[in-house]
């Protein structure tokens, strides 16, 4: 998801769609049987950039940021409930946060509550889309893929959510293995637009999450230990490490809830289309933010009423499965993805339009979407805090710091 900050040209590598030419053998093996039936009205026309702007067909001229970019006025959040104000920034993203932050139990660390600490973890829920913004590719081949995950690609290699690689770099041999023994079922690479060299890629959606979540649990854990022998000084710089740590975390959850970020079918209809779903390269924009500038913002109270209270995810504890998060955020991932076609049916039903009240009907489906997001951001963040040990090597070099202080310290006359 981008804000009204990002350039949406950085994204994921503007030019030609590489789906655009998969054939039967391709993309048509990673769907349901229903879907696969016939292949036609192939796209051609579109951009390998997630939210990459195209002809404007469904009302707004001018195109705008990528996911969700300014869908909602934000509300400022405390936990005792949400009151909406004005900005028009990363909207979307900082409505995340806040609801997400509604829902922590006041058995989470109190430095969070402050509001300067909502404030900051709701800005740096915009934080990744910020660094598309510069030109560098090494910055782009880094940071572009982590916000999608083609979940087609996942499936024509044979994994599913329980054996999908926890690794992200056993993902890509295998998925380039895959690529190199079958490459007819796989999109062509055209290197003469791929210079930030991710088009063979699937993206690391999934991966991004639950490393991210790794930094906010060894947060938790070195804070621990802080506390029981810092300094006011260092406690208070890793509090501020947990509060940038848990933003950016932030981010990628929120880029999950958007269906178009889980599919090759990002940015319209590629391949088999059967079912006459939409091709049109500027339905991405439409459902980043034009749909609820036309339609109208949700109400972010009545979300918040959708909400439960955090609670923990899984914890592997000593002997407990390495993998216990990744497949929680795989599920995840694996879920908004099933909402890719229910998206273009709404689309196709006229239930996207914004026009009367068939056009809004759809409005309830991205609300959804919102609350998902919400909750299951708030459950990793409670979660991270939980399940984080003391950071024990960090205590040991505290305690030895203090003894070798009180040692230097000459005893009393």
């Amino acid at each position: 998801m981008v804000g009204m900050y990002h350039n949406p040209q950085s994204a994921r590598g503007a030019g030609e769609n590489p789906f655009a030419s998969f054939g039967q053998m391709g993309l048509a093996a990673a769907m349901p049987p229903e879907t696969r039936a016939r292949p036609e009205l192939a796209r051609a026309d579109s951009t390998r950039a997630r939210g990459c702007s195209g002809p404007a067909q469904f009302g707004l001229s001018r195109a705008l940021p990528m996911i969700f970019a300014r869908w909602l006025v934000c509300s400022a959040v405390a936990l005792a409930g949400l009151a909406p104000v004005k900005a028009w920034d990363y909207e979307t993203h900082r409505l995340i946060c806040q609801l997400a932050l509604s829902c922590l139990p006041t058995n989470f660390p109190a430095f969070i509550r402050a509001p300067a600490a909502q404030e900051r973890i709701a800005f740096l829920g915009g934080e990744p889309d910020r660094w598309r913004n510069v030109p560098d590719l090494t910055l782009r081949h880094f940071n572009g893929p982590d916000h999608y995950f083609d979940t087609e690609l996942a499936i024509l290699c044979g994994f599913s959510p329980d054996t999908l690689p926890m690794f992200r770099y056993d993902f890509v041999v295998q998925l380039e293995r895959a690529r190199a023994t079958q490459p007819d079922k796989f999109p062509p690479v055209n290197e003469a637009k791929n210079a930030d060299r991710t088009q063979q890629l699937a993206g690391f959606l999934p991966w991004a999450i639950t490393e991210q979540f790794g930094k906010v649990k060894s947060g938790f854990a070195y804070l621990k230990a802080y506390e029981e022998a810092g300094t006011a000084e260092e406690v208070s710089n890793a509090q501020q490490n947990i509060i940038y740590a848990m933003g950016v975390l932030a981010h990628y959850v929120g880029d999950a809830t958007q269906p178009l970020h889980t599919t090759v079918h990002y940015n319209g209809w590629v391949g088999p289309n059967p079912r006459g779903y939409t091709t049109n390269t500027s339905f991405h924009r439409w459902i980043d933010g034009e749909y609820f500038l036309k339609v109208g913002m949700p109400d972010p109270a009545l979300l918040r009423t959708r909400l439960r209270p955090a609670r923990v995810l899984a914890d592997p504890g000593r002997n407990g499965p390495p993998d216990v998060i990744f497949r929680e955020v795989v599920k995840f991932v694996f879920a908004q993805h099933e909402q890719v076609e229910p998206l273009y049916r709404l689309e196709k039903a006229g239930k996207l339009t914004g026009e009367g009240a068939l056009g809004r009907e759809g409005k309830a489906m991205l609300e959804g979407q919102l609350v998902r997001a919400a909750q299951f951001l708030a459950d990793l963040w409670y979660t991270a805090h939980a399940t984080a040990p003391v950071d024990t090597y960090l205590r040991t070099q505290l305690q030895r710091r203090a003894a070798a202080g009180a040692a230097a310290v000459p005893a009393p006359k």
